[in-house]
C-alpha cells in the first residue's frame, strides 16, 4: 500500500523565532499575533483584562500573555526559550520566544536553530542598534532563510514614513555583509495592531502585506534539502516475529533529499553501494520519502549498519574526514580549552574530538574578527578547527542545516558546551 505524500510538501508547520532588544515589544508583538488570529482562549482574555484593569492600563495589555515567564524569572526560576503554539486556516505555527540580552546568545542560538524565519523587531525611536546587529548576523550564522525586520512602536513616531526608510537603509547596511537571502520590512505597532495582523489606515504609505500575511504565505518549502540524500541511521529493526522472520530495516529521520525504492544508495563509512528495497512507517509502506520524515529502509542486500553509519545518495556523497572547520558558540560557563578533549555528537553519530585550533573570535556587535583573543567563553562565537577520532562523514551546515550541525559535550558532565556549525 502506497500513501501520498503531498501535505508534507504544502510544509504546514512554520517555525519562526523572535527577536529584539528589552522593552521593543516582543511580548506585546506575540500577544497581539494570538489575540488578533484568535488563538486565545476566553477564560485567557478575562484574566487579562482583570489584571490591565489592576494595573491601570487604559487598554488591554497583550503583553500579558506572555509576562507570566517574568514572574517564574524573578521567583528564579530559568526559562531558557519560551515555545509558543498556535495555528490559522493556512498554517501551523511555532514561535521560539528568545531572551534579547547579549547574556542569553546561547539561548537565542538554541531557540533560532530550526527556525524558518526570524523575526526581528527594532524600537522605530531607537533604529537599529548593536543588539539588532547581533540577531542579525546570529540569524544569518544559524543560515535561518527569511528575516522579517518589524519595525515596531511606528505609533510613537507619528507613523513617519521617513524614519521607517531610515531604519530600512539602516539595517541593509549590515545585512548586505551577512549571507541573508530574503530580508523583508514591516512597519507596526503591536500594541494596537497595525500591519500585525490588519491592515492599517495609519501608514497609507505603505503597500507591502502585513506580519501574518508574510508568515502564512512566505514561501518555505524549498529551503529543505531536497538534492542530497541523507538518512542518519538510528536504530536498526529485527522484529524477528512468526510474522516478520527475515525483515532488517534501518530507522531514522531524513535528513535531506527524497528517497524511493529503487534507489541506488551509498552506506557510509564502509562505502558499499546497493539499492532501496522498501521504505516503511508504521502505517504503511511508502512510494517516497524525504525530510524531515522518520521512516525505516530495507536494502536489498544484507550490509553490516550500525547507528551512526548514514545512507546516502549514490552519487553525490557528503564530505569526510577527521579535522573539521566549524564556527562554534559556547554555551557553557565554562570557558573552552584550547587542545582540550571533548564528546562529539553529529546526527547519530557519537565521537571524541580534542579542540586542534582557534582561528579567531568574532565581535557580534560589530562584526569583527579578533585574530588576537583566542579565549572562547560563555555565549561567544569563534572559528575553530577540531578533530576526530574517526572520520566524519558531514556537509557543510549552508547546505544542510542537519548533516551540518554539530554539538560538543563536556566528558566529565555530560553537559553540552558548545553548538557548531560545519564550515
Amino acid at each position: 500500500m502506497s500513501i501520498s505524500n503531498a501535505g508534507y510538501l504544502n510544509m504546514e508547520l512554520l517555525r519562526f523565532t523572535t527577536a529584539g532588544s528589552v522593552d521593543d515589544g516582543k511580548s506585546t508583538l506575540i500577544g497581539r499575533l494570538l489575540y488578533d488570529s484568535k488563538a486565545i482562549f476566553e477564560d485567557q482574555m478575562e484574566a487579562i483584562e482583570r489584571a490591565s484593569e489592576r494595573t491601570g492600563d487604559e487598554e488591554v495589555n497583550l503583553a500579558l500573555l506572555t509576562d507570566g515567564l517574568r514572574a517564574e524569572r524573578e521567583q528564579g526560576i530559568t526559562i531558557d526559550v519560551a515555545y509558543r503554539y498556535f495555528a490559522t486556516p493556512k498554517r501551523k505555527f511555532i514561535i521560539a520566544d528568545t531572551p534579547g540580552h547579549i547574556q542569553y546568545t546561547r539561548n537565542m542560538v538554541t531557540g533560532a536553530s530550526t527556525a524558518n524565519v526570524a523575526v526581528i523587531l527594532v524600537d522605530a525611536r531607537n533604529g537599529v542598534i548593536e543588539q539588532t546587529v547581533r540577531h542579525a548576523y546570529i540569524a544569518s550564522l544559524l543560515q535561518i532563510p527569511h528575516i522579517i525586520v518589524c519595525v515596531n512602536k511606528m505609533d510613537l513616531v507619528h507613523f513617519s514614513e521617513e524614519v521607517f526608510e531610515n531604519i530600512q537603509r539602516q539595517f541593509k547596511k549590515y545585512s548586505a555583509k551577512l549571507e541573508v537571502k530574503d530580508v523583508r520590512f514591516v512597519p507596526i505597532s503591536a500594541k494596537y495592531g497595525d500591519n500585525v495582523v490588519k491592515r492599517s489606515e495609519n501608514t497609507g504609505w505603505y503597500d507591502g502585506p502585513t506580519l501574518m500575511y508574510l508568515l502564512e504565505n512566505i514561501h518555505i518549502s524549498s529551503d529543505l534539502n531536497h538534492t542530497h540524500q541523507r538518512l542518519p541511521v538510528q536504530y536498526v529493526i529485527r522484529p524477528q516475529s512468526d510474522k516478520l522472520p527475515d525483515y532488517r530495516g534501518y530507522a531514522g529521520r531524513i535528513a535531506s533529499g527524497v528517497f524511493r525504492p529503487g534507489d541506488r544508495v551509498k552506506v557510509l563509512p564502509s562505502g558499499i553501494t546497493t539499492s532501496i528495497r522498501s521504505i516503511d512507517t508504521y502505517k504503511a509502506e511508502l512510494d517516497i520519502a524525504f525530510a524531515p520524515q522518520s521512516v525505516t529502509v530495507q536494502l536489498n542486500d544484507d550490509l553490516d549498519i550500525s547507528r551512526g553509519d548514514m545512507i546516502v545518495g549514490e552519487h553525490k556523497a557528503p564530505e569526510m574526514g577527521r579535522e573539521i572547520d566549524m564556527m562554534i558558540c559556547w554555551l557553557s560557563e565554562k570557558p573552552m580549552i584550547n587542545r582540550g578533549k571533548y564528546a562529539f555528537r553529529h546526527t547519530t553519530n557519537d565521537m571524541k574530538c580534542v579542540i586542534a585550533d582557534v582561528k579567531y573570535k568574532v565581535d557580534i556587535n560589530t562584526l569583527d574578527k579578533n585574530y588576537e583573543d583566542k579565549n572562547i567563553g560563555l555565549n561567544e562565537i569563534g572559528r575553530i578547527i577540531v578533530k576526530t577520532t574517526r572520520p566524519l562523514f558531514y556537509d557543510s551546515y549552508r547546505i544542510n542545516r542537519i548533516t551540518g550541525s554539530v554539538i560538543l559535550v563536556d566528558e566529565a558532565t555530560n553537559n553540552t558546551v558548545g553548538a557548531g556549525m560545519i564550515i
